[in-house]
């Protein structure tokens, strides 16, 4: 079982930054994958970012250039640094991860972003 909390979220201006955080109750060294979704009001979940164990990242087109996932494995957490933040970025975003390639799937709870026109 692997529990993840995401901390970071607030409330920030139009153009504003920040960053994200999602720390796992354990090792994340060898994690296959993990990423961020999102959920805007009124809108269904959507992927936002995603990192592998080998580095690759994957992100959404409305995200990309502006949105960086990186992760610290030495603190098993993984960060989602929000720059050049947008009115439609407003949402609860939520940490994912998956261990192994056939395992299962974890959700932490969320933290809500909202930004301010």
């Amino acid at each position: 079982q692997v529990q993840l909390v995401e901390s970071g979220g607030g409330l920030v201006q139009v153009g504003g930054s920040l960053r994200l955080s999602c720390a796992a109750s354990g090792s994340i060294f060898s994690f296959h994958i993990m990423g961020w979704y999102r959920q805007g009001p009124g809108k269904e979940r959507e992927l936002v970012a995603t990192l592998t164990s080998g580095g690759s990242t994957n992100y959404a087109d409305s995200v990309k250039g502006r949105f960086t996932v990186s992760r610290d494995n030495a603190k098993n957490t993984m960060y989602l640094q929000m720059n050049s933040l947008k009115p439609e970025d407003t949402a609860i975003y939520y940490c994912t991860a998956k261990p192994t390639y056939y395992g299962s799937r974890y959700w932490g709870k969320g933290t809500l972003v909202t930004v301010s026109a």
